[in-house]
Formats: structure tokens, sequence, C-alpha cells
């Protein structure tokens, strides 16, 4: 059955013509002829009218700010939350896939920061509100929520153990539904009209994933949930289309969305089966580790056996051999997660670190420098350079790795004690006043150790200073009785 050029209606079957009679008959009233006829109405077929004032749009909309109002009232913040959002149900693998799965439902309406936010319901008001009227308010909720949680399915089948939260699942959804609908179905609007609509909605799609494949400044943008969210949209905008485009055929749409929706709780069964082992072994990892670490060590073991080319598996048993310090079976397993997973940034940093364990400094240094490659800007990726070149002994080198980790990001110095580290080095290349500056930097900051205590008083007496550094000693012997180190 053919289209009218124009509008794009279906045209009578056994047609010959290319225009249909509404158009002719508009073009007509536009010339001026046939001025007594009136020009009839053709609704849209799945225009629904009457429905009340407040729409489905707006609450979703509302939702999304209220939530994030909260969040920043809870912070003390409105620009940027991202350590918080696990706790407000964000969506991450270990949680999700170890029975949490209500975070598919709300990571929807969590956002990281204003400009996350700003966009996202930017994109929401406009699309939503074509969406709602073509489609009908709970048709169209429908869509919103089942998309978005296939786009949230996809982030954690493809980035487990990425943090996951923001509208834009359900908006590539809604985008996905209206291409395949604009593309599929009936409307009563101009074909250049319709034209246009759609040539926006494809560049808003295409904009969005390019970006999302660029690295640098625009990561954290999760194209894993975009695609999702937009592969079931125009499934869904598809299947509505052609089977159920009229909303009083109550049980065709219902069907077609039961459909959907059931396709998508059977991916979601795959996915628990695919990650889900190592992903509950990731939250219980630690207690096991310290528990039991030979159970959990076998059962990572016959995972892998049954699943070899599962790389999220060997990465959890090379932590376990690590937390073991089996270091070797730790490198093995490693390994096997690049020969699967060449671009996996965190089996790289700890093969490095593995390999310095093992004394290996050159060879850690060659996998902190690939894994830099990949992520310039990686502050740990720098820190974890810095101690392979101290390992070497390149302090100048190992320096200005660890002030360039310090730069990309400040919040490193606690939990590597990098002052500590950095003073190491000023004290290998007899720079002792910045040594003692840095080791008194970090005590500030980290509190008492023993060992930076006796590092101290090493560098103390290099400096001729005789009374500190038998305090730092007599200090640090204090810190070995009560057990502190």
């Amino acid at each position: 059955m053919a289209n009218c050029i124009r509008c794009g209606r279906k045209l009578p079957p056994m047609s010959f013509k290319k225009i249909c009679q509404w158009c002719v008959h508009h073009e007509a009233v536009q010339r001026g002829e046939d001025s007594n006829a009136p020009q009839p109405v053709m609704a849209a077929p799945w225009v629904r009218r009457g429905e009340a004032s407040i729409t489905l749009t707006q609450v979703f909309f509302g939702a999304n700010l209220a939530v994030y109002l909260a969040m920043a009232f809870a912070s003390r913040s409105v620009m940027d939350f991202p350590g918080d959002v696990l706790y407000w149900g964000a969506n991450l693998g270990p949680y999700t896939l170890s029975g949490q799965w209500w975070r598919l439902v709300s990571y929807m309406f969590l956002h990281g920061g204003l400009m996350h936010i700003a966009f996202n319901m930017w994109c929401l008001w406009d699309l939503g509100a074509l969406c709602e009227s073509l489609y009908g308010r709970w048709t169209f909720g429908a869509i919103y929520l089942i998309t978005g949680i296939a786009g949230g399915l996809a982030s954690v089948a493809w980035n487990p153990h990425v943090l996951s939260v923001g509208a834009s699942g359900a908006i590539f959804g809604l985008a996905g539904a209206l291409v395949a609908s604009f593309y599929l179905g009936e409307f009563t609007m101009p074909r250049f009209a319709l034209t246009g609509t759609l040539r926006s909605l494809v560049f808003f799609v295409g904009f969005s994933l390019f970006f999302g494949f660029v690295g640098g400044m625009f990561r954290g943008i999760d194209n894993a949930c975009h695609i999702g969210g937009l592969v079931s949209g125009l499934i869904l905008g598809a299947l509505i289309a052609r089977v159920a485009p009229d909303p009083n055929a109550l049980g065709r749409r219902v069907g077609v969305l039961l459909l959907v929706g059931l396709v998508v709780a059977g991916s979601a069964m795959g996915v628990q089966s695919w990650r889900g082992f190592p992903m509950r072994f990731a939250l219980g990892m630690p207690s096991l580790s310290e528990k039991d670490p030979d159970q959990l060590i076998s059962a990572l073991q016959k995972k892998v056996q049954r699943s070899p080319d599962d790389a999220a598996s060997h990465y959890a048993l090379a932590r376990a051999y690590f937390a073991k310090r089996q270091l070797a079976q730790s490198e093995t397993e490693l390994k096997r997660v690049l020969e699967l997973q060449p671009q996996n940034t965190r089996a790289r940093r700890d093969l490095g670190a593995a390999l310095l364990a093992q004394e290996r400094p050159k060879e850690a240094h060659s996998e902190f420098a690939k894994l830099l490659t990949q992520d310039p800007k990686n502050a740990e990726a720098h820190l974890w350079l810095g101690m392979a070149l101290a390992a070497e002994q390149n302090p100048e080198a190992a320096i200005r790795e660890y002030e360039t980790a310090l730069q990309l990001d400040p919040q490193a110095e606690g939990e590597y004690y990098v002052y500590y580290k950095i003073g190491i080095s000023q004290a290998q290349l007899k720079h002792y006043d910045e040594a003692i500056a840095s080791y008194l930097k970090e005590r500030e900051k980290s509190g008492d150790d023993a060992d930076m205590e006796d590092a101290l008083a090493d560098a103390y007496q290099a400096k001729g200073m005789t009374q500190e550094a038998q305090e730092a000693r007599n200090k640090a012997a204090e810190l070995k009785s009560q057990g502190t180190d």
C-alpha cells in the first residue's frame, strides 16, 4: 500500500494516485477553489483528546526535579554530588545484579550534577510533550519506563562497574519511538513538517551518540544506556505504528507493551546469568575473603572453568588471588582479562600493581604507560607510574608523576600518602628540606605514622638536626609499641 507524497497517509489499495484525497482537497482550498466545501479534519491515528491539563511529561519532569533538590539539600550542593548517587539508587552492576532490581527504575530519576539534569530535562520537556500527544498518556508512560529500564540493563551488561544515573536512557527511548513512528505511521501534518521533525530527532540521536563515544572532556556519558533505550524505543514505536496505532484498540496496545516488557525482563535474566555471579562476589568479596578466602577462590575457579571467556569472572578471581598475595596467579588472570578486554583500565592498573608487588618495576612501568595512553588524565595511573619509577631508582621522574597525580585529583593524597612518597624521592635526591616539608604536610593531612616518623628522623639526621631526629625516632617507637603503623 503506497503513501501520499504530501502527508504520508496510506493511499487506498490499488490506487495509482500519489496524493491522497485530503491533500487534494486541502490544496484546492489553498488555491481558492472549492471555497464552499469544508476541509475535513482527520485526527492523527493515536492522538488522545480530553485528558487532564497536567500531563505525565510534567509529572516526570517534576519527579526528576524533586529528587534532584532533595539530593542537593542533603549534600548541601547544587552543582555536583557523584559520590551520593549510589545511596539514592544509582544503577551499578554489583548492586543491581545482586537482586536490587529497583535500581533500574530509580536511576532514571537521579542526576549527578546541575548541567546533567538541565540538559536531560530540556530534552524531556520537548520530546515528552510530543510523544505524549501522539501516543496518549499511559502509553507514553509505559514507553518511558520500559525504555529507561532497557537502557539501564544495557548499561550494567556493558559497563557493570560504572555508576549510571539520569533520564537519558528513557529520553533516547522516546526519541527512538518517535523516529520509528514518524517513519512508519500516519500523521495529519504535511510531509515537509514531518520530515523536518524526523531530521531533528535523527540529528539529536546522532549528535548525542557521537559525543558519547568521544573520550577526554566527554567522559562519563553512558552510551550503552543510550543505545539500550534507543533500540527498545525503535522497537516499541514500530510495533505501535504498525500493530496498534488506534488507542481505542486497548487489547492490541497493551499486547505490544506487554510483549516488549517481557522481552526486556527476559534480557534481564540473561544479563543476570552472564554477569550476576562475579557481581555478587564483587559485593561479598571483602567479607568472604576475610572469612574463607579459599572458598571464594574455589568458587571463582569453577565459574572461570564454566565460562572461560567471561572477563568479569577472571577479574574477580584475579582480585581474590591478589588479596591472598598469590601474585603470580593474579597476574595470569589479569593478562587473560586484557586478552578479552584490551581496553579494561582497571585490569591494566591491577596488573601493573601485581608486577610492582613482585619487584618487577620495568614491566609495571610498561603497563602504567599503556594505561596513560588510553587515559592520559587518569590520576591513579600517574601515581602508580610514579611508584614504578621510584622502584626503578628514578626519583626525579617519580616526583613529576606524583605531582601530576595531585594536580589531576587533589583527593588522591589521603588514600595513597602521596606527600610521604614525594618525601622519600626527595630524600633520595638529598633534597632534605623539601623532604622534611613533604613529610610534615603528610602528617598534617593523614595523622601520625611510624614509618613516616622514621623517614622524618632520617631527613633530620642528614641535616644535622640531631634533637629533632631523636624526637621523631622516639615518636616512631611509641607508635610501634601502640601498634600504629
